[in-house]
């Protein structure tokens, strides 16, 4: 039984190992050979694979985070938080006064006259020496021409005079030299020498006519000059009180009629600021004190300027001292009569380092739920900061607090800004 089941297993073996492929018969072994062998080899650890996971997972959150903001960059325009002083100084005390021009001048004719014509209007500027008006000059050119004939005639009658006695002298030594030979008389000698005495007398007289006659001349000459009203300054006109045809005169004459005065010229480069200062501080003030003035016009433009003079007398009645202020500079919107307030200020060191302050650009001012703030640019991108401001002055403002000295704040660009919005200076 055991060999029978031998021979059965063999016989399987050697029917399943051999194979009819179409019309070939292709043995087991050689269906092995055709089977592509792998070897087998024990698998490693995937270490690098893990790190460039770790790296790949750290780059994908970087560029997450910071793509949006290199998309939304916006280029903004800043500048930086100085230290500084508006006034420059500290305030002692506050007066206020009036613009005045230490050179005006109502400009006039010497002479009584009527207008034939001004040749300037408010606002001009004129020269020293420049026409400005000029009088009717009829009645001094005759007089004038009449002058001059008498003076011809004065001139002629002394040519006369001197003539005469030129042949009186000869006369005179005719009758010495015949007196000399006993032929003449002594009465015929005595009127020769009277004759020429006479003569020389009337000589000097007209010589003297012919001098008053030359002054006369002089005099109406002035005064036709006179007639040509001329600028006594450089300045600017601020009033034209007469007109063509109207009565001037030097003095008030002739009830309203008659005009006092041709224009108005004040120097604007000697204007200043007088002060009534209250006695009880004018220990305050001294020559020279640095002074900010503010014109009632301009509130938010400082003027610099100083102490010109203490006016050595009080006002019993106001209890005060008057005090001229000089500006630094003349500027075209300073007019005469203009209200101001003036500012004395200490030049004190300790003084000046105590009142300085923080100044920012007013354009990077913005006003955020009420309150003052701004952008303040701090490693590329904004934040916003509020800040307390101090005083508004022209195109400054001095913060008190919230922001640091060399800060840099945004001064234009910053109408799309938001909180951490990244950000181009230039």
């Amino acid at each position: 039984m055991a060999n029978f089941q031998m021979v059965t297993d063999q016989n399987i073996r050697t029917s399943v190992s051999t194979q009819s492929i179409g019309n070939k018969t292709v043995d087991g072994d050689v269906l092995n050979d055709l089977k592509i062998h792998r070897p087998t080899v024990a698998p490693k650890p995937r270490r690098g694979g893990l790190v460039v996971g770790i790296v790949l997972v750290v780059c994908l959150i970087v560029i997450a985070i910071w793509w949006p903001g290199w998309r939304s960059t916006i280029v903004v325009r800043t500048a930086s938080a100085q230290l500084g002083g508006l006034s420059g100084s500290a305030t002692l005390l506050n007066a206020s006064g009036y613009v005045v021009a230490r050179r005006a001048a109502t400009v006039s004719s010497k002479e009584t006259g009527r207008v034939l014509e001004v040749l300037i209007d408010e606002g001009m500027h004129v020269k020293e020496g420049q026409v400005l008006a000029r009088l009717d000059p009829v009645n001094i050119q005759t007089t004038l021409d009449l002058a001059a004939a008498q003076l011809e005639s004065a001139r002629n009658g002394l040519g006369e005079t001197a003539a005469i006695l030129e042949q009186s002298k000869r006369t005179l030594r005719r009758v010495m030299q015949l007196s000399e030979k006993q032929i003449s008389t002594d009465a015929e000698l005595e009127v020769a020498r009277s004759d020429v005495a006479t003569l020389e007398a009337r000589l000097g007289r007209q010589r003297a006519e012919v001098v008053v006659a030359e002054c006369n001349l002089a005099v109406y000459k002035q005064q036709l000059d006179d007639l040509v009203i001329r600028a006594p300054f450089a300045g600017v006109v601020t009033s034209k009180n007469a007109q063509p045809g109207e009565m001037i005169s030097p003095m008030s004459a002739g009830g309203s009629y008659t005009r006092t005065g041709i224009c108005t010229i004040v120097d604007m480069a000697s204007l200043e600021v007088e002060v009534d200062v209250n006695e009880s501080y004018i220990n305050r003030v001294v020559p020279g004190q640095p002074v900010v003035s503010t014109l009632d016009s301009y509130q938010d433009w400082h003027i610099p300027s100083k102490v010109i003079a203490i006016i050595p007398s009080a006002d019993r009645q106001k209890a005060t001292v008057k005090v001229r202020v000089g500006f630094e500079a003349i500027d075209s919107r300073i007019l005469p009569e203009m209200s101001i307030k003036v500012a004395f200020q200490s030049a004190d060191n300790k003084q000046l380092a105590a009142t300085r302050k923080l100044i920012i650009p007013k354009s990077a001012l913005k006003y955020l739920d009420g309150r003052a703030a701004v952008w303040v640019v701090n490693l590329g991108r904004v934040e916003r900061r509020a800040i307390a401001v101090v005083e508004t002055r022209g195109d400054d403002v001095e913060v008190g607090s919230g922001l640091a000295e060399g800060e840099n704040v945004v001064v234009d660009g910053h109408e799309t800004l938001n909180e951490g919005v990244r950000v181009i200076e230039k």
